[in-house]
């Protein structure tokens, strides 16, 4: 399997096909739609980005190898001068859903292998209606506030946490915490308290704006993210080792906009959860109270007419009783601010919404918390439709310069030969955990891995490119699709 990295401020990792070069059509020159280009461009496939504004599309050829074309995606004469009777991929990701599924059933119509549509309605990623839009040509859909709606709420439940990656249904976590000066792990070399043994392996730690993987030698210091692979039986010990024991559970959230990932994300929210919502349209305060009707008259959901970045107001809604602020406005910076300000009266848990790329770094750098960015779910599920579904899984890293992959072991290729310790691995790449007959263990120096157990790899820089040699296969192009 080809390892391949992409990067940007956000970063995702994918087991490819020996290379193959594809010809992608993206509809949309959105943000969804250019990050795309941009990632997909780096592995050198064909790319062509359609969109019926030529503001949008300027200057992006120089800074791509990418084509473009002023068209309008629901136009079959078009799509046939784009190639779509011919392509692998086609992908709508325009702001209206009714066109990026008209394009997709158009250019399935014409040829093309496989389609994705971005949609804003929940009704359509249903289970029961996969059936009907494969056959109506459409292979996949994707709703990127629903994604991040999920990511929130199962941030939400673990207050403690940065970010939070299951394998196997569970059995298996990667986890990153911010450690404090209260930690027991701090200034102390790796070697002196994690051994081969332990219930944990520390698989990477972010200091400052770097990434690193860490060797014996390597000192945990104040405020690093230290990413751990684990199990469940011992996350209360990781808990203590990152000396967040007096986080408290979070029951009150206060949520900045009425938006579709706030509505998301408290549909997503535990029945032990109560939600206040800060929303100043005044039809969208009666959309929202329709929505939840039923929880606002149970008492979990208020909806307040209010500006949530009113100081005061917050002071006399109880912000002080509050364990979690989460900011999901259209506003990057109004996000930001209103976060940073809800730590410092006191709440300990806030997820701002970024999607400003160029804002992720800054967020991180004041602290903010948890940060989501919805453009790098639509891409991480758009860039599994090129994966082959059992041997990787996507995972991105708002924050941190790093790729995660889950890596099937092949028949008869390097890393199966020695144990873990002989293999001369890079030293920007670690393994973490590994799956075998659907039982998790954690990796050491000892560890032999065998055909067919699924690894999990965590790379910085140019690891993921040189793992490569030590996993290998052959599958053509008809995997694919």
């Amino acid at each position: 399997h080809r390892l391949s990295r992409h990067l940007s401020r956000t970063s995702f990792t994918c087991l490819l096909v020996n290379y193959i070069n594809m010809k992608i059509i993206i509809a949309g020159a959105g943000a969804v739609g250019t990050h795309l280009a941009r990632l997909l461009a780096r592995e050198k496939h064909e790319i062509t980005l359609i969109d019926e504004s030529s503001t949008k599309l300027d200057g992006l050829m120089g800074n791509m190898d990418i084509m473009t074309m002023v068209a309008s995606p629901t136009s079959i004469t078009n799509l046939r001068t784009a190639g779509a009777d011919h392509t692998d991929l086609f992908i709508g990701v325009t702001p209206d859903e009714a066109r990026n599924m008209t394009s997709c059933m158009l250019a399935h119509k014409l040829g093309a292998k496989k389609t994705v549509a971005r949609v804003d309605n929940s009704e359509y990623i249903t289970p029961e209606f996969r059936s009907f839009f494969k056959e109506a040509g459409i292979n996949s859909i994707v709703y990127p506030e629903m994604l991040a709606g999920k990511e929130i709420s199962h941030d939400l439940s673990r207050s403690w946490v940065r970010q939070w990656w299951e394998f196997e249904d569970g059995k298996l976590i990667l986890l990153g915490v911010k450690v404090r000066e209260n930690s027991s792990i701090v200034n102390i070399p790796l070697k002196d308290f994690s051994k081969p043994d332990d219930p944990y392996h520390i698989v990477a730690l972010k200091h400052g704006t770097e990434t690193l993987i860490p060797r014996g030698n390597t000192c945990i210091t104040p405020d690093d993210i230290v990413y751990f692979m684990t199990k469940p039986e011992h996350l209360e010990q990781i808990k203590q080792l990152a000396g967040k024991e007096g986080y408290k559970e979070v029951k009150h959230v206060m949520f900045l906009g009425g938006s579709s990932t706030a509505i998301h994300t408290i549909k997503n929210m535990p029945k032990t959860m109560t939600a206040k919502v800060f929303e100043t349209d005044p039809k969208r305060v009666e959309e929202l109270a329709d929505i939840f009707l039923e929880e606002i008259d149970e008492g979990q959901i208020t909806v307040l007419q209010a500006d949530g970045r009113d100081m005061n107001l917050l002071q006399e809604e109880n912000i002080a009783f509050t364990q979690a602020f989460v900011a999901t406005t259209e506003n990057s910076e109004t996000n930001i601010l209103a976060c940073l300000a809800a730590k410092r009266m006191g709440v300990r848990k806030t997820v701002a919404m970024v999607e400003n790329s160029d804002y992720i770094g800054m967020a991180e750098s004041l602290d903010i918390g948890t940060i989501i960015n919805k453009k790098t779910f639509a891409a991480s599920h758009i860039y599994q439709m090129m994966l082959k579904a059992d041997v990787a899984s996507l995972k991105s890293l708002t924050i941190a310069n790093a790729d995660v992959a889950e890596i099937k072991v092949a028949k008869n290729s390097r890393v199966s030969k020695k144990p873990i310790r002989e293999l001369k691995l890079p030293f920007n790449a670690t393994l973490g955990g590994f799956i075998r007959n659907g039982e998790c263990h954690l990796i050491n120096g000892n560890t032999q891995l065998q055909e067919g157990d699924t690894v999990v790899a965590f790379c910085i820089e140019d690891g993921i490119h040189k793992l490569e040699k030590f996993f290998s296969s052959k599958f053509s192009l008809g995997d694919l699709f």
